[in-house]
């Protein structure tokens, strides 16, 4: 009767454990955002100013990007070295066009990705702060995306 007991404990105390765990996701730390809660978050795309002219940004001044081979809403970043550079804003629920925007070139693909005009948007991991554009002309494929939908072409 004893054994059995003692074996019904450990499982209660790994019960426990488990429950005091101060990880909340998959590794993360308490209340840090995961990918799941920052996609169901509203994104939106606004203008802000830079050394290039006016350039779409998140709702946090981040700088947004357009691959050329994505022309026309084209997938041709879909492998992981090119999404772990290169991360799609995405969203579950709306992207809303800030002031200066075409609202009408805002929309998402069916990924979720957020579209303007005939460019998937995307930031470059390289952009550590928001002004930094730093992915700017990269490989001569990478560019800024403008305000009228076209990309930024020119370097500072």
């Amino acid at each position: 009767m004893r054994v059995r007991m003692g074996l019904l404990v450990v499982p209660v105390l790994l019960l426990g454990l488990a429950a005091c765990n101060t990880d909340d996701v998959e590794g993360q730390p308490a209340g840090q955002a995961n990918s799941s809660q920052e996609a169901a978050a509203p994104a939106s795309v606004k203008v802000a100013q830079s050394d290039l002219g006016p350039i779409l940004v998140d709702q946090s001044g981040r700088a947004l990007y357009g691959f050329t081979k994505d022309e026309n809403q084209a997938n041709a970043c879909d492998t992981d070295d090119c999404i772990g550079s290169w991360p799609p804003l995405t969203n579950s629920s709306t992207v809303d066009a800030g002031e200066g925007l075409d609202a009408k070139l805002l929309k998402k693909d069916g990924d979720e990705q957020a579209v303007y005009g005939k460019w998937k948007l995307y930031y470059y991991v390289g952009d550590v702060v928001p002004g930094d554009l730093n992915g700017q002309a990269l490989d001569d494929e990478w560019f800024l995306v403008a305000p009228d939908g076209s990309l930024v072409k020119k370097t500072a």
